[in-house]
């Protein structure tokens, strides 16, 4: 799997078994389902994900929920077999954006404290606008990004011991040798051409064809196109 940095970054709230609930907002297509579901079935027993948005296309059943009991009552329909206890127990809101009023509700949960919660979101700045009451002492807020250069060198093969001596280096302005210095310089032209989008850069991988990377680009490109034509119907 590819290595991404924010994944410390969810275990360490997790382990410290904060009262706020992590927020993961980002654009689409950037690997925050991937990342959380790949840390919470490590950390937990049992790991609850529910899709707001395949929710919203389907059954329904959080659209009218309106109360933390009601919210267990649909859950339990989903997932009633999984439902232990706070520290064994993980649920995961994906795509919350699709119900903003699940938004007010995170206080809620957050406060009634039976499970922990982690949840993440694309254009919850357009969400957040329309939501009553943002729970903002409820949520800790964070930010995911596609691959930074960093991650591309992870992917890559380099290890962790390699790129923190790159970064020694980098930080006292000293010189690498010839090259390595054309190994990383070869790299971050590919890193150019390739971007961080994940599904882009595990093609990359995979195939070394940038024909098919830019198919992959331009797929991802009309994503964000029909997203940004529906919000600004709206």
């Amino acid at each position: 799997m590819l290595h991404r940095k924010i994944a410390k970054i969810i275990e360490e709230h997790l382990q410290a078994a904060s009262n706020k609930i992590l927020l993961i907002d980002g654009a689409r297509q950037i690997g925050k389902t991937y990342i959380v579901r790949y840390v919470g079935q490590k950390m937990f027993k049992n790991f609850i994900e529910i899709n707001m948005i395949e929710d919203s296309l389907g059954d329904k059943l959080f659209a009218r929920v309106s109360n933390v009991d009601d919210f267990y009552l649909q859950l339990s329909m989903i997932a009633g077999n999984k439902m232990g206890k706070k520290e064994d127990t993980l649920i995961f809101i994906d795509e919350i954006q699709a119900y903003p009023h699940l938004l007010t509700m995170l206080k809620f949960l957050a406060q009634d404290g039976r499970y922990t919660y982690i949840t993440s979101g694309s254009l919850l700045g357009v969400t957040l606008a329309q939501t009553p009451s943002i729970p903002m002492g409820s949520i800790r807020k964070i930010r995911m990004f596609p691959l930074d250069f960093e991650e591309f060198l992870y992917a890559n093969g380099m290890n962790a011991d390699v790129i923190d001596i790159l970064r020694k280096k980098f930080n006292a302005r000293q010189s690498l040798e010839e090259n390595t210095h054309n190994k990383l310089l070869d790299l971050f032209r590919k890193y150019l051409l390739v971007g961080g989008m994940p599904e882009a850069v595990n093609t990359f991988l995979a195939s070394r064809n940038i024909v098919k990377v830019r198919a992959i680009q331009a797929e991802i490109h009309d994503y964000y196109a029909a997203d940004a034509s529906k919000y600004l119907q709206e």
